[in-house]
């Protein structure tokens, strides 16, 4: 890519505990779980090394030891130098900022902050760009949404400077959402002070005052793919995009339909029907005459035949026995069993558990 800078800085929000992706959570943190058979940071620091990213800040608060130990490798790969900041109490959007201070002060170049839930066809070469040229403190990438009512909007003016925003309008007044991704100059650092503290509510109101920010318009498609409904819908929208812009990667071939991400190491059995919007991981087996369609099936997993999965994630591990059927945006932590013939509907199973009856109604099963 065009337009690379040398010595860009990114601040990555980790935090907390991945309640909202229970069950898969409990053995992984969030930001190692795969999506797109890719742990969900690891996009993220693809597509900022590719801008000109050579050190990245992970803010973490918990399990930083094993999300540390299996990023490493790959961000020598990468040739990226990552920094963890060790958060003692949960600092909210704005604090980790402040934690970092000492590291984003070294330099007066801007940085990019983004959390860690946000998957997109990553724009931060074309933000880098838009910040440098309005020349103000701080640029959030903004999306367009159906339904304004559910979020806080922004309001801007046409060159992009931010006025106010509003908090779940129950009139039309801007159909942009917040992101979660954005670009700061290093002396945004003197209004963030090192306690929790909210970007959203306490610092980028007093910045739009100031007429110190602005709206960068991201095209493409966006998710915050922190539970497991948008999980799924996220990675619909990414095999999408990884069809118009890196056909390659997608799996053809007989019981294929539409966008299909399959792992060279998985086995598929005869007269499967696999699609559309499957991913399929590492070592995954599927025996002869499993039908699956928009699921995420993760590393080692067991799909005894002809079972038939819809709107799943299947953890690390689990087997699915025969003839069972699962729909309802069904989770399985990881090592789950699930005995032949059953049905499950909006299940969410915690790990190392096995399944002997029928799940009609969705519920936790722990």
């Amino acid at each position: 890519m065009c337009g690379k800078t040398s010595g860009m800085r990114a601040l990555i929000l980790v935090g907390g505990y991945g309640t909202r992706l229970r069950p898969l959570t409990l053995s992984r943190p969030k930001p190692l779980v795969e999506f797109g058979n890719k742990p969900i940071l690891l996009h993220q620091i693809e597509a900022l090394v590719t801008a000109g990213v050579n050190e990245v800040i992970l803010a973490v608060s918990y399990r930083a030891e094993q999300m540390e130990k299996e990023l490493r490798e790959e961000a020598e790969k990468l040739g990226v130098n990552l920094i963890f900041s060790h958060e003692t109490e949960p600092l909210g959007t704005a604090g980790p900022i402040a934690l970092a201070k000492n590291i984003l002060e070294k330099s007066q170049e801007p940085f990019f902050v983004l959390n860690s839930d946000i998957i997109c066809e990553f724009p931060f070469v074309e933000l880098a760009k838009f910040h440098r040229q309005h020349k103000r403190e701080g640029t959030i990438v903004v999306t367009k949404v159906e339904e304004p009512s559910k979020y806080g909007v922004v309001v801007y003016k046409e060159q992009g400077c931010i006025q106010n925003f509003i908090e779940k309008p129950q009139e039309f007044v801007s159909n942009k959402i917040n992101a979660g991704i954005y670009m700061l100059n290093p002396s945004v650092l003197r209004r963030i002070q090192l306690r929790p503290t909210s970007i959203e509510k306490e610092i980028f109101p007093e910045m739009a005052k100031d007429s110190d920010l602005y709206a960068f318009e991201l095209s493409g498609f966006w998710m915050d793919i922190g539970q497991p409904k948008d999980f799924l819908t996220g990675m619909c929208l990414y095999l999408k995009s990884l069809n118009q812009n890196h056909p390659e990667k997608l799996h053809k071939g007989s019981g294929m339909v539409g966008n299909v991400l399959i792992d060279p190491t998985a086995k598929i059995g005869a007269d499967c029907q696999i699609g559309p919007n499957v991913t399929i991981g590492p070592g995954v087996v599927l025996e002869d005459g499993v039908c699956v369609k928009r699921c995420t099936i993760l590393r080692d997993a067991t799909i005894r035949s002809h079972a038939w999965l819809d709107s799943c994630i299947i953890g690390w591990r689990s087997v699915v026995g025969k003839w069972v059927r699962m729909e309802g945006t069904t989770v399985l932590g990881e090592d789950v069993i699930v005995k032949d013939e059953l049905y499950v509907n909006g299940g969410q199973v915690l790990p190392h558990k096995s399944i002997a009856t029928s799940v009609p109604e969705p519920q936790i099963i722990m």
